[in-house]
């Protein structure tokens, strides 16, 4: 008796796991991938990244349609840290979003891996009303100022202070989203934000003006953003993973192709931040320069200082290891695939091309 009650124990259990293993392999319906950008439109779009090329060329779409896989891009206002709840609430496959947040997910134990980079070498912007008396970073002591805080506007603009010999404690920091941030510069609501390419707009509005862009002190001085994949997903298919990557690496070449400057910008305009914009962006800047998906040992290395200073200012409490969260398996394969191994520069930890 108890021999046929271990072997019904047995199948049960067999037949399990073979169900198991069959959920695993099968495909999905939907790759489901946050943005860490509100998005504007109906529907939604960004700019600004090879990852927003993919997404508004709708690159992804024409790669599942034969395979009856849906990809939605689901945009949140509150940018990085909002992505990591939809991470944790397993609502997300995929998610574009900045080096800070990441690094406070993976300090809280969110399981993902950094599959390429996807706009790199980012400065930040700190604008002002245009009858503001300030006129540098030194000049924001004792005045209000926006900072999006959990982005990776943050930290950057944390590195700047410091270098100018000041701190958040010494400035009146808000927390505001950009578009909140952009609304209340506008009414002289506030004395200074800390933003990004969108402040270009109210500059040529005659509304504000630019008084610092952190990428002129050099490359870090400036912020990164990656394409992730969640540990559960990557796991059930990586074939599916291969191809989203191969797809973002045309993407990123296409943005990195000068002969496409024109036409680049012109795509991300119809995310509603005006060509304009772009071109004050990326002004003296190289397209491969910024849009490489490379982890070279730049990338890897602002990582791992952007985890540190997380520590250091208590933004985090417990080391963060950086190493082994890169996973390179498949942006490897996209660049021989596609011959593209030496198309972008590899820089060093200091942000020198390598030889």
């Amino acid at each position: 008796m108890r021999y046929f009650r271990l072997l019904k124990s047995f199948v049960a259990v067999a037949t399990l796991s073979l169900a198991a293993v069959h959920a695993y392999a099968d495909k999905p319906t939907v790759i489901r991938i946050g943005v860490a950008q509100q998005g504007t439109g109906d529907p939604p779009t960004f700019g600004g990244s090879p990852a927003a090329t993919v997404q508004l060329q709708q690159s992804l779409e024409k790669e599942f349609a034969a395979d009856g896989i849906k990809v939605e891009w689901l945009f949140f206002k509150g940018a990085g840290p909002a992505v990591n709840e939809a991470i944790a609430d397993k609502s997300l496959d995929f998610a574009f979003q900045g080096d800070l947040p990441a690094v406070l997910a993976r300090a809280n134990g969110l399981k993902t891996h950094l599959l390429l980079a996807s706009g790199v070498r980012t400065g930040i912007k700190v604008a002002v009303p245009t009858d503001s008396d300030v006129h540098s970073i030194k000049d924001l002591k004792g005045r209000r100022v926006s900072i999006f805080r959990g982005t990776n506007l943050q930290l950057v603009a944390d590195n700047a202070l410091a270098a100018n010999q000041l701190n958040e404690r010494d400035l009146r920091v808000i927390n505001l989203d950009t578009a909140s941030s952009l609304a209340a510069l506008a009414s002289k609501g506030i004395d200074a934000s800390v933003n990004d390419y969108h402040v270009y707009k109210l500059r040529d509005q005659g509304l504000a003006k630019v008084v610092y862009e952190s990428q002129n002190d050099g490359p870090q001085f400036t912020r990164q953003a990656h394409l992730l994949v969640v540990d559960d997903f990557d796991h059930a298919h990586p074939d599916i993973v291969q191809r989203v990557v191969n797809v973002f690496v045309q993407g990123a070449q296409w943005s990195s192709d000068e002969a496409n400057r024109d036409a680049l910008f012109k795509l991300w305009a119809k995310s509603g931040v005006p060509y304009s914009s772009w071109q004050a962006e990326f002004a003296n800047q190289k397209l491969k320069d910024r849009n490489s998906p490379l982890i070279d040992p730049f990338i890897v290395g602002r990582y791992k200082a952007v985890a540190t200073d997380a520590l250091n200012l208590k933004l985090i409490r417990q080391p963060v290891e950086v190493d082994g969260w890169f996973e390179t398996k498949y942006l490897d394969n996209a660049l021989r695939t596609q011959k593209l191994d030496h198309y972008w520069t590899r820089y060093d930890a200091a942000g020198k091309p390598l030889s």
